[in-house]
């Protein structure tokens, strides 16, 4: 996978991350790994977070992956016990990081 060194907001727009609240299993361990991604709401469920740090508790909600935080989003979707987590590009929809990744 190549990966692009732009900096600035373009940068981020290559990957977003969403969450699958469904089988969202509370553990954490995305919150762990990339905080200014993830959180945990009141309900005990883990939600992306816009880049304007609030979350987004639509179903299906995505925010993108900023270029720093890659690895350890990708990490949290490969360490998620619930196997909830969703990596994928944003051109085409297509999973790099997560259960449907290729």
């Amino acid at each position: 996978m190549q990966h692009d060194d732009r900096s600035g907001s373009q940068g981020s727009d290559d990957l977003e991350v969403w969450i699958d609240q469904d089988l969202c299993t509370g553990d954490g361990i995305c919150v762990q790994y990339a905080p200014e991604v993830f959180e945990l709401d009141i309900d005990g469920l883990a939600y992306v977070k816009s880049a304007d740090d609030e979350l987004l508790q639509t179903p299906g909600a995505t925010t993108p992956v900023p270029l720093p935080l890659l690895r350890d989003v990708a990490d949290s979707a490969k360490e998620c016990p619930g196997d909830c987590i969703h990596v994928r590009r944003t051109a085409d929809k297509v999973e790099v990081y997560g259960p449907d990744a290729a």
